[in-house]
């Protein structure tokens, strides 16, 4: 192709083909990776291409930050998204579940990224209206950056060494901004360490997440309460304590700061209250504690089992996003404690 000439469709088409047929996809098309586009990425970090960030020790396979950049290209990355792609890759290394079984899951876990300070501007993610839904591409390819790594450099596919029973709808999808801008409290990144006004990203690994519909009361505690119940349903809680996340919208964490609960307060309150009765687990069969597992008793006396471990920020993760406009917040169900860190994204500050 010279220059002024419109690019060669049926030349794009066979690249394409062709990194089908290496089976370096996740069943959609990719960004064939050269390497001059390779270049520009790795020209955006001060890491040497050779650096190894990550590595699964069962598999005995690593990541390198050229490995990463690769991925990131086909993922259709711009290359001023790669320091947050290391930045969320970094922050994933960091949760416990990553190192062990969690990317073979047989459920299939997804990772959560948050994105928080001026780099969501900057580089135009979304943190307002449809944030957990599709048409953003900073969000969509970030998330879709860590699928590529899993699967090309761990070798992670399903049917092979991805063990998922049914898997997760949108496993490799999940990257949102906070709406900073709109919550009451301080950014996720800032609780987490991070000085204020800095771009950072926080992950977990969840199970599922699934939504709350609450326009329908002024109380603060009731809102609470249909929270916690629907924290508590007992399909997702197979251990002895579980840890979940809250994603409030702005508009239910406006009337919960109002009616004086900051995150403590609203963690406070949710440990007390999120469980279940151990009549209620053992109609679900998951009344008896074999060690941290629960299993089928049947011999314990009625009680109460709390669902969280404590209220600290490990055992409920609490973010802000979404628009204004309705009251539905998103309970995300994680697949281990949170490690309550978050990562600077490289050479963005204030």
């Amino acid at each position: 192709m010279t220059a002024g000439t419109d690019p060669d469709p049926d030349l794009a088409a066979a690249a394409v083909e062709h990194c089908f047929e290496q089976g370096w996809t996740d069943g959609l098309p990719v960004v064939p990776a050269s390497r001059a586009l390779v270049d520009r990425f790795l020209a955006t970090t001060g890491l040497a291409p050779e650096t190894e960030i990550g590595r699964l020790p069962q598999l005995d396979r690593a990541v390198t930050v050229e490995l990463a950049a690769i991925n990131a290209v086909m993922a259709g990355c711009r290359p001023e998204y790669f320091p947050v792609v290391l930045a969320a890759w970094a922050a994933l290394t960091a949760e416990r579940a990553t190192g062990g079984g969690g990317w073979q899951s047989t459920s299939g876990p997804a990772p959560l990224i948050v994105v928080n300070g001026p780099v969501r501007d900057a580089l135009g993610f979304n943190s307002t209206g449809g944030v957990f839904g599709p048409g953003f591409r900073p969000n969509a390819t970030v998330a879709r950056s860590i699928g590529l790594i899993v699967r090309n450099v761990y070798g992670v596919h399903p049917h092979a060494l991805e063990q998922a029973t049914q898997g997760l709808p949108g496993r490799w999808q999940i990257c949102i901004a906070e709406n900073e801008e709109e919550s009451p409290w301080e950014p996720l990144s800032v609780e987490a360490g991070v000085a204020p006004g800095e771009s950072a990203v926080s992950t977990t690994l969840l199970r599922t997440c699934e939504y709350v519909d609450n326009r329908h009361t002024g109380s603060a505690e009731q809102l609470l309460a249909d929270v916690a119940d629907t924290l508590s349903r007992t399909g997702a809680w197979i251990f002895r304590h579980a840890s979940a996340g809250v994603v409030f919208c702005p508009e239910h964490a406006q009337q919960l700061a109002a009616a004086g609960f900051g995150r403590a307060e609203v963690r406070a309150w949710l440990a007390q209250r999120c469980g279940r009765s151990v009549t209620d687990l053992a109609r679900a069969g998951k009344d008896g504690l074999d060690g941290q597992v629960r299993f089928a008793d049947g011999t314990r006396g009625d009680g109460f089992d709390p669902l969280l471990a404590g209220s600290g920020r490990e055992n409920l993760l609490l973010a802000v996003a979404g628009a204004r406009n309705a009251g539905i917040s998103m309970v995300v169900r994680l697949f281990s404690d949170w490690s309550g860190t978050a990562v600077p994204v490289a050479g963005v500050t204030r």
